[in-house]
Formats: C-alpha cells, sequence, structure tokens
C-alpha cells in the first residue's frame, strides 16, 4: 500500500492545496458532507436530454488544486457566501494573478455552446491577419436552420477582423466556420477544430473537446467553469481581442458584387453596456447547454473573470448571473484563493505538471478552502496524519533535490 499512497500525496502537493479531512479524522461537529451551491429556483422548462460525459480523470479535475476537485460549492473559509444562481457550475478568477476565488463544482463537465467561441479566437486570433480579406464560401454557411448568424454572403469579401467582430458580436456560426477553415489550412474547418483541441490542451484545459468551431452541440463536445477560465484568460490576454470584446457595435460592409448593401451589427453581451468596469466576454445558448456565460470586469485594480454553464434566464439571465458572481468576487479579499487558474504547458493530458513546465509553476499551495470531496473522486483516501507525514517527507526530497540541482 505504501506505493499507492505516496503517488496520491505527491499528486496532492503538485495540485497545490491540502486535501480534505477524512470524515474518521474530521473534528468533533465539523462536517464533511459535500457543501452545496446556493440555487435560485428556476422555473421548469423542457430540456432535452444531456448528452453522457466522458468519465471523469481524478488528476484533471485537480488541477489547479486539490479543493477545486469539489462536486459542490468551494469557496474561501470565512467568506460571505456566493449568490443563488441557477447555473449548474460556475467560477470565478484573477485574470492577473490566477487565482481562483471560488466556484461551484469547476471541474463538472458540461456542454459550452457559443461561449466555445473563446477557444476559437484563442487559436485563431494570433495566426490571423486581422486585414486579410477572405472570401465566404457555401460550406461557411453551412450552419443549423435557426441559428445565430451575422449575415454574411456566399462570394462576399470580408476581413478577417470583420469576421471576428462577427463572431464575437453577434456570435455568427458562419463565421466561426470561416475562421475555423482559414486556421485549417489544406485540413480545412476539421483541421481548425483539431487546432482548438490542441490549443486547449496547451492550456491546460484538458476537460473540454471542441467537435464544432461555433459551440453548436455535437457528440463528446465538453467543457468545464475552470476549462472556461483558462481559456478566457488566454483571450483577455491579447489587446486585440480586449478592443473586439468592448466593441458596442461594427458595420458589416456592403457586397457591391452581389448588389447587397451594409448593416450594422451590435454585441449582444449587456454586461458591457450595464456592469461598471465590464471588459466585456460571450453569451451562449443551445437546447442542451442552456445559457453559458463568461464575463469579466476590473474595479480597484482587480481583474476577474466568471465563467457559467448550464443556467436559466429566470429569475436572472446569463449576464446577470455573472454579474453577481462578479461582485462576490470584489468583495473577497485581494489574498483570497482556493486554487489558481495553472500556466500555458503546465499539465500533460493526464492533469499531472508538465516537464517542460517552469519550476515551481504547479506547486504554489493555495489557502485553505471550504471544499467537499466524493471518495470515489480519488484513488486513495488517505489519512490527514499520514498524508502530513508523506508530504512533509516530500518537500523534504524536493529541497533536497533543489539544492543539487536547479530545474
Amino acid at each position: 500500500m505504501r506505493a499507492p499512497v505516496l503517488a496520491a500525496a505527491a499528486a496532492v502537493l503538485l495540485a497545490g492545496a491540502v486535501p480534505a479531512v477524512p470524515a474518521a479524522a474530521a473534528p468533533a461537529g465539523r462536517a464533511n458532507a459535500a457543501v452545496p451551491c446556493p440555487k435560485a429556483v428556476a422555473p421548469k422548462v423542457p430540456r432535452s436530454p444531456k448528452p453522457t460525459p466522458p468519465p471523469s480523470v481524478p488528476e484533471q479535475q485537480a488541477v489547479g488544486g486539490a479543493a477545486l476537485a469539489a462536486p459542490g460549492l468551494v469557496a474561501p473559509a470565512g467568506a460571505t457566501p456566493p449568490p443563488a444562481v441557477t447555473a449548474t457550475s460556475w467560477l470565478v478568477a484573477d485574470l492577473d494573478t490566477g487565482a481562483v476565488l471560488g466556484g461551484c463544482g469547476p471541474h463538472g463537465y458540461a456542454t459550452p455552446a457559443s461561449v466555445q467561441k473563446l477557444l476559437l479566437t484563442a487559436t485563431a486570433l494570433p495566426k490571423l491577419d486581422p486585414k486579410q480579406v477572405v472570401t465566404v464560401t457555401q460550406a461557411d454557411l453551412d450552419i443549423a436552420p435557426g441559428s445565430s448568424a451575422v449575415g454574411l454572403l456566399e462570394g462576399g469579401r470580408y476581413t478577417v477582423e470583420t469576421v471576428f467582430l462577427g463572431l464575437l458580436l453577434q456570435s455568427g456560426n458562419e463565421a466561426a466556420n470561416v475562421l475555423a477553415r482559414l486556421v485549417g489550412g489544406p485540413a480545412g474547418a476539421a483541421g481548425g477544430v483539431r487546432a482548438m483541441n490542441a490549443e486547449a490542451a496547451r492550456l491546460g484545459a484538458l476537460q473540454t473537446h471542441a467537435v464544432t468551431p461555433s459551440g453548436l452541440d455535437g457528440p463528446g463536445q465538453f467543457t468545464s467553469a475552470y476549462d472556461l477560465a483558462l481559456i478566457a484568460r488566454a483571450c483577455f490576454a491579447d489587446p486585440t481581442f480586449r478592443r473586439y470584446a468592448l466593441t458596442e457595435s461594427t458595420r458589416i460592409p456592403a457586397q457591391p458584387a452581389l448588389r447587397k448593401k451594409g448593416f450594422q451589427i451590435q454585441n449582444e453581451n449587456q454586461l458591457i453596456y450595464r456592469y461598471p468596469g465590464a471588459l466585456g466576454g460571450k453569451t451562449g445558448f443551445t437546447d442542451y447547454a442552456r445559457h453559458t456565460y463568461v464575463g469579466a470586469a476590473q474595479r480597484g485594480g482587480r481583474r476577474l473573470v466568471v465563467t457559467l454553464l448550464g443556467a436559466e434566464p429566470s429569475p436572472m439571465r446569463g449576464w446577470e448571473q455573472g454579474a453577481t458572481l462578479l461582485d462576490w468576487g470584489f468583495s473577497l479579499p485581494r489574498d483570497a484563493s482556493v486554487g489558481r487558474l495553472v500556466s500555458p504547458g503546465v499539465t500533460v493530458a493526464n492533469g499531472s505538471p508538465s516537464a517542460s513546465a517552469s519550476p515551481g509553476a504547479a506547486v504554489s499551495p493555495a489557502p485553505r478552502a471550504v471544499a467537499a470531496h466524493r471518495a470515489a473522486s480519488w484513488p486513495v483516501v488517505v489519512g490527514a496524519a499520514a498524508a502530513a507525514v508523506v508530504v512533509a517527507a516530500l518537500l523534504t526530497v524536493v529541497l533536497l533535490r533543489r539544492r543539487r540541482r536547479r530545474a
């Protein structure tokens, strides 16, 4: 049993947080059950069956810190309870420090809807020239009837910047197809989707798998609130994205060769109009995913991002739920944290730290958090005293090795 215990303790150490105290070792009167997320009551609506998510991988659920594997609420000890929302999962994090301030089932699988367009943006924006002119093809316009579209025309010629604005302001699914095709090169849109999945893996978003570039539902397409925060952080690091995300309106140019006039489109993210300090974000909705949302804002020198999945629009719309969670995040002390957003390249496929990661990037500890863990989430349950001894021993080994060789 010694090897599994060491392996489990090492995983906890590398994840950067202390595991929850097992029930047998918990102090008298201290509950060890899952902490439920505050939930707002939403009206009953007809819903299609949710796709079956892949099996959970414990290492992936603990990316960013062991506390984030909680299926319920995870929040800083002593913090004011977060607001009740209808979202099935959510996360609030600091865009600059990477500190995760709290969440509800942050590593739970969910379908993304159009917030998936942020992964497409993170993939395509660094690779494409905004001034490049692209001609829209018939295949680009092959989107689900009635789904969101900008109004790009077959044979129309548009700059890449115009296509990006159509993607982010109006959630154009045909704009997503155009950008995926450009990124995919000879492989077309399918190659663009593969590039999106490669980018998700690079960012450490290991629970994200794209099947469509737009976020339209597809079998096997999933993400998590934590992964969306990683993707959003990459987007907001790009000044061009920040400009696009705060653009209130733009004009889709006329197409003289097609005898079509131009028209204006508006940003459908209400956060930028109604929330002081808003930085922008992305809305989403499909029948499977329900309402999804990513939004960011700055206040008092802090930039926070909120991600939420599986929400209903009543009693609050998605962006309003995001706004209340941002308010809660800004109310917390600056050093509040229950985990962290990992840096690109820190993890490999199973969630373990990458050998090429910078020293210390994956091992910064998170302060104590109120969190709940299912026993099945970990291969071995270690007693508190045994875990402390093993972790202390591992720290000693790490320190001795660092004295001999700087990684």
